[in-house]
C-alpha cells in the first residue's frame, strides 16, 4: 500500500473559509499572494517558482489562480483547488501578466498583499489595479503556522523521509569501514542519501509533488562540521571524524529534518564532552516545547545547557525554527521571538556546538507541538551508543 501525498479538496475549502473569516475581520475585500509556498497553500498548485508570475486572488466569494499559460494545463491536472484559473501569454509579455486577473476579478477595493510580496511586483500590481489601496497581510503566515491533521500526516511521511536517508548515509559508511574500503567523500555521501531519499519516496507514496527540494540537506566531516551550514566537497572521510548528516525534504509539500552527529569509531574524551553538552540541550530543550510556552523562552532554556557547560562561546546559531511548507519558516526558536506555541505547530529542535578547526555537533529533530507536549516525529536513534559507527 502507498501513501497519496495529495490533499483532499476538502482541505482547500477550509482554508478559504478561514482566509475569508479573517478577511472580514480586517475589513479587506480580498488577498493577493504570489510566493510559491502560499499559492500552493491556497489552490494546491505547485511550480518551479521563476520569472513568471502566480499569483492566488482571494474574496469573499471567489478564488482566482493566476499562471502563465505554459502552466495552465499543468494547473488543471493537479486539481486546482480554486474558483477559476486565468493565465497570460508570457513574461514580460506585450500586455503585464497581471491583466488577465484584473479582467475576471475588477480593479477596485482594499485588498491585502502578504509580506513576501516584493516592492517591484507590487509597484507592477498597482499600475494593473489603480483603484485598489493595498495593505500589507500576514493571514497566511498566521494560517500556515498551525497544521491541520492532513498537514501533520505528511509531515510524518516527510520525517519518515529523513530517517531513512539518515541510515542510508550510515549503511554506506559502515559498509566501507567493516570492508576496510575507501572511505566516500562528503559529495558521494550527499549524492548517495539524496538518491535512497528519494527512491524511497517513489516506492512508497503515489502522487508524488515534487517541490524545487525534494530530498537534500548537509553532509560534512572533519573540522568541515563546525560550518553550521557547510556544502558538501571532496572532502574524504576519515575514520576518528566527527559527521554530521542533516538530512530530509517535503512529503505533498510539507517538509521535516532529521540531522545526528556520527562518530567513525570510538570518541575522544574531547568529542565526547561537546557531544554530550550537545546531547543535552537537544533534550531539555525539546521537552520545553509545549502549548503555552513562548519562543524566546524555550530557546534560552536550550541553549543555558550549552552556556552553562562553559561551551557558549561555541554557539553558533538559535534552538530551532518552524517547519511547514518550507524547511524554515515561522516561528523562530530564538531570543527575538516571543510566539506563544501552540498544539500543531511543527518546529525543529536543533541546538549546536561547533569548535573551529576541530568540529561541529549538532542534534536535531523535527517536533510536533501536541496539547500533550512534544512529539519527536524524526525517530532515528540520538543516544551515543547509536552514532558510533565502528569497523
Amino acid at each position: 500500500m502507498t501513501f497519496s501525498q495529495r490533499l483532499a479538496p476538502s482541505f482547500y475549502r477550509e482554508v478559504h473559509t478561514r482566509v475569508r473569516r479573517e478577511l472580514e475581520r480586517s475589513r479587506l475585500d480580498a488577498l493577493v499572494v504570489d510566493d510559491w509556498h502560499d499559492v500552493a497553500y491556497l489552490s494546491g498548485f505547485f511550480h518551479h517558482p521563476n520569472e513568471r508570475p502566480a499569483a492566488v486572488w482571494i474574496s469573499a466569494e471567489r478564488t482566482v489562480l493566476l499562471v502563465p499559460e505554459l502552466e495552465r494545463e499543468h494547473a488543471l491536472a493537479q486539481g486546482a483547488a480554486v474558483d477559476d484559473v486565468v493565465a497570460f501569454a508570457e513574461y514580460p509579455g506585450v500586455e503585464s501578466p497581471f491583466e488577465p486577473l484584473a479582467r475576471a476579478v475588477g480593479r477596485s477595493g482594499r485588498w491585502g498583499h502578504s509580506p513576501a510580496l516584493s516592492t517591484g511586483r507590487l509597484a507592477r500590481l498597482q499600475g494593473v489595479f489603480p483603484g485598489v489601496r493595498w495593505e500589507l497581510s500576514g493571514i497566511v503566515d498566521t494560517l500556515r503556522l498551525v497544521k491541520t491533521p492532513e498537514e501533520i500526516a505528511l509531515h510524518r511521511q516527510a520525517a519518515a523521509l529523513g530517517d531513512v536517508m539518515l541510515r542510508a548515509g550510515r549503511e554506506l559508511i559502515g559498509s566501507a569501514l567493516a570492508e576496510k574500503a575507501p572511505l566516500p567523500t562528503e559529495s558521494q555521501l550527499a549524492d548517495h542519501v539524496v538518491r535512497a531519499g528519494a527512491a524511497w519516496m517513489y516506492e512508497t507514496h503515489r502522487d508524488v509533488v515534487v517541490v524545487p527540494m525534494l530530498t537534500g540537506g548537509l553532509v560534512y566531516a572533519g573540522a568541515n562540521t563546525a560550518f553550521p551550514h557547510g556544502l558538501p566537497s571532496s572532502y574524504r572521510l576519515r575514520r576518528g571524524d566527527t559527521v554530521i548528516l542533516s538530512l530530509g525534504g517535503a512529503v505533498g509539500g510539507r517538509y521535516a529534518e532529521s540531522e545526528r552527529t556520527f562518530f567513525l569509531g570510538d570518541p575522544t574524551p574531547q568529542q565526547l564532552r561537546y557531544f554530550e553538552v550537545d546531547h543535552r540541550a537537544q533534550e531539555i530543550g525539546t521537552a520545553a516545547l509545549r502549548p503555552g510556552a513562548v519562543c524566546r523562552d524555550v530557546n534560552r532554556a536550550c541553549l543555558d545547557v550549552i552556556r552553562d557547560a562553559g561551551l557558549g562561546e561555541h554557539i553558533r546559531h538559535r534552538q530551532g525554527h518552524g517547519i511547514g511548507m518550507d524547511f524554515h519558516e515561522a516561528p523562530w526558536l530564538e531570543d527575538g521571538d516571543a510566539t506563544v506555541l501552540d498544539a500543531g505547530m511543527v518546529v525543529s529542535s536543533e541546538p549546536g556546538v561547533y569548535v573551529p578547526g576541530h568540529a561541529g555537533y549538532r542534534i536535531s529533530d523535527t517536533v510536533l507541538v501536541t496539547a500533550d507536549g512534544p512529539e519527536r516525529l524524526t525517530t532515528y536513534p540520538r543516544d551515543l551508543d547509536d552514532i558510533i559507527i565502528a569497523a
